[in-house]
């Protein structure tokens, strides 16, 4: 089958790095807001519908999804002066729902309902964050669809009335409470058209009081000489302590400050000035010296105190000493410390008390993800959620006297029945020996004879974990007879600070070779074969999706890259690009382009070649992956490729990194569902 695509418009446009010349045919369609790349993206959608429209099942595959996720779920809850705060969602409501109750007999009520912001339901409540005393909240708004950008608004506790004052071009922060207000960050206003692609630079601290109006805010931290710094300040749960945290892009770690509000200090202590790849965060403070988790001479996380008045490291105390095993999460609540381990990328939460001394382990219901345990140091109980690959996400009140668990909100999922899915973990050999782990879930009784479609999902990168958790989306695929499987590949944070590094700047090949051997493992050990294999991944994993398929095409049948990074020779110019150079280098500097060249999506696909069938999936409104990446990546498949396959791109409009509602995204999954099935010949038995 040959496949006819919308005419893209070439042009001569050249760049030059260190000698070399790069064409770049497509560099027009970086220009989102212009007449002739909204009437591409109009085009490319036309066919692209058009396509997945011939397949009679593409309707009763978003049916299905629908009844699958159309159960109430509910977020791990949060207490405050006896109020019980949790998010819920009735089933396909587009955005949760913030209520709040009296204690747990209390009359629930809604106290932010998103889905009332707009008129589509895609502007979403990105936190809500209350007040020491409990009399005001703050809370953020997307501002425009799909963005990173947020505006912060402030209720009322005893009305809960919005208050008039708005705080704008706030991106990457939240609120800290500091008495009468609260510090944010935000960035000067961006130029008219640029809100979305424009470089993000000169963010600065500032003070908001309540009852003023955002032009009265003081000015609390800036540093014009570097103005791609990103700055934030954040209070200990006391507001004894203002914690000013700096970060260069061009490290992965941070700088840490600190001032002590009970003392009025106006300027900031430095604890650590100079900026590495090693992070500190303050959790909590003991007796004025301040509880640090980092992984300074630690590649799996300690926690160290550090006395504020004798920050010199030599006087660091070891609290919480580096264990074989990754610290993925450390908080403090109910007079304890929660400690969340990763073992072979499941959890293990161990509580801590105020002197070092492990007292328990948390008897969780098996191997998973778990999630939570937050809470103020007066708390006597708190909530976390466990999950898995065939548990879908039930949340638990723990009880810090007695140590015993208790179930608090257990989920129905419509025709999901456990009894028929089992999940189990592999290690398989990638490249250069290194052992590395791999989730697969799939019906009981599968038969290993090489015929079974499978989606093989991975990510790699910027020190994030693929962890072991439910999806109810997950589930039409699964009941169809297919595999879902998940590597861990280096990149990530399953193994610590080690395995990041070895799949990040120079090493991001070990990245692709581990999804190669992954994909290997599976054909090898008869669970599928190339001929009804597919490969996923979005944002960093889109990239991986681009590099793999280039590379091996030979391996899988279908291809779904989301919202990726296609081109690595000009991430950096946009957006939030600036900050991933410590993931990936830069083509700044000489032999970082050479090896970007080297592996770029965009850069390396080879004329006449048979790629597997691609779905590239992004939206108008990405502003951490500016959708020009998916654009110049599927024009340039689409002129090169073999016409034998599609090479297809779907564009959703009022979306962003992800979609910006629930509605959005069950049809991004129906679509590529559908895609996968179509392409590898399959269809699903839904009735149609």
């Amino acid at each position: 089958m040959q496949f006819d695509y919308p005419t893209t418009r070439k042009t001569d446009h050249v760049d030059t790095y260190f000698g070399v010349s790069v064409s770049d045919p497509y560099r027009w369609l970086e220009d989102d807001n212009s007449q002739e790349t909204m009437d591409w993206v109009e085009a490319q959608n036309a066919v692209t519908f058009g396509y997945l429209d011939q397949f009679p099942y593409h309707g009763p595959v978003l049916a299905r999804l629908k009844t699958l996720l159309n159960y109430a779920r509910y977020s791990v809850p949060f207490k405050k002066h006896g109020d019980i705060f949790y998010f819920k969602n009735d089933g396909l409501q587009n955005q949760s729902v913030l209520w709040v109750q009296k204690g747990y007999d209390g009359e629930p009520a809604i106290l932010l309902d998103p889905n009332t912001f707009s008129d589509d339901g895609t502007i979403s409540l990105t936190f809500f964050e209350l007040s020491k005393d409990g009399r005001y909240a703050v809370y953020g708004k997307t501002a425009i669809s799909g963005s990173d950008w947020r505006d912060l608004y402030v209720m009322d506790m005893s009305s809960r009335q919005t208050l008039p004052e708005v705080i704008r071009w706030v991106r990457y922060s939240g609120a800290s409470w500091a008495g009468d207000g609260f510090y944010y960050s935000r960035y000067p206003e961006p130029e008219k058209g640029k809100e979305l692609t424009g470089l993000n630079e000169n963010q600065k601290v500032y003070f908001h009081k309540i009852g003023t109006e955002q032009s009265d805010d003081r000015l609390v931290y800036d540093d014009t000489a570097h103005p791609t710094y990103r700055v934030g300040l954040e209070t200990t749960e006391d507001e004894r302590f203002g914690v000013l945290t700096v970060h260069d892009p061009d490290k992965r770690g941070n700088a840490l400050y600190v001032r002590d509000e009970s003392l009025s200090e106006t300027g900031f202590r430095p604890i650590v000035e100079e900026m590495s790849d090693d992070h500190y965060r303050v959790i909590d403070h003991v007796d004025g010296k301040l509880l640090v988790h980092t992984n300074h001479k630690a590649p799996n996380g300690k926690v160290v105190l550090v006395d504020p008045a004798f920050p010199a490291e030599e006087a660091w105390e070891n609290f919480i000493p580096e264990a074989p095993e990754r610290l993925d999460d450390v908080s403090a609540a109910g007079g304890k410390l929660f400690v969340t381990y990763l073992k072979d990328v499941s959890s293990h939460t161990f509580v801590i008390g105020r002197d070092g001394r492990v007292e328990n382990e948390v008897e969780l219901p098996g191997l998973g993800t778990v999630g939570g345990f937050y809470g103020e140091h007066q708390d006597q109980e708190l909530f976390y959620t466990f999950t898995s690959l065939t548990y879908p996400p039930t949340i638990f009140r723990y009880d810090i006297a007695t140590r015993q668990s208790t179930l608090f909100r257990a989920p129905f999922v419509p025709g999901y029945v456990p009894e028929e899915y089992e999940s189990k973990q592999i290690f398989f050999t990638s490249k250069d020996g290194t052992c590395v782990p791999m989730f697969l879930v799939y019906r009981k009784g599968l038969a290993l004879d090489g015929t079974n479609p499978t989606i093989l999902y991975g990510y790699g990168g910027f020190d994030i974990s693929l962890l072991p958790q439910f999806s109810a989306f997950r589930i039409a695929w699964l009941e169809q007879g297919g595999i879902f499987a998940i590597a861990n590949l280096r990149g990530g944070g399953e193994y610590g600070e080690e395995w990041h590094n070895a799949g990040t700047k120079l090493n991001k090949q070990n990245v692709f070779d581990d999804c190669i051997a992954a994909a290997e493992y599976l054909i090898e050990e008869r669970y599928t074969s190339p001929s009804v294999l597919a490969i996923q991944g979005g944002s960093n994993g889109g990239l991986l999706v681009g590099a793999v398929i280039n590379q091996r095409p030979d391996l899988f049948k279908v291809a779904l890259p989301a919202v990726g990074v296609m081109d690595m020779l000009r991430f950096q110019r946009f957006s939030a690009g600036v900050f991933w150079v410590p993931d990936y280098g830069s083509s700044d500097d000489e032999a970082q382009f050479h090896y970007l060249l080297g592996y770029s999506p965009l850069h390396t696909i080879r004329p006449g070649v048979t790629y597997p069938a691609v779905l590239v999936t992004t939206a108008d409104h990405d502003d951490r992956v500016v959708p020009a990446h998916s654009f110049k990546y599927a024009a340039t498949l689409q002129e090169l490729a073999s016409k034998e396959s599609p090479a297809l791109i779907r564009i959703e409009t009022n979306s962003g990194h992800g979609a910006s509602n629930l509605a959005k995204s069950l049809e991004v999954i129906a679509d590529q569902f559908t895609f996968a099935w179509g392409s590898i010949g399959r269809p699903p038995s839904y009735p149609v």
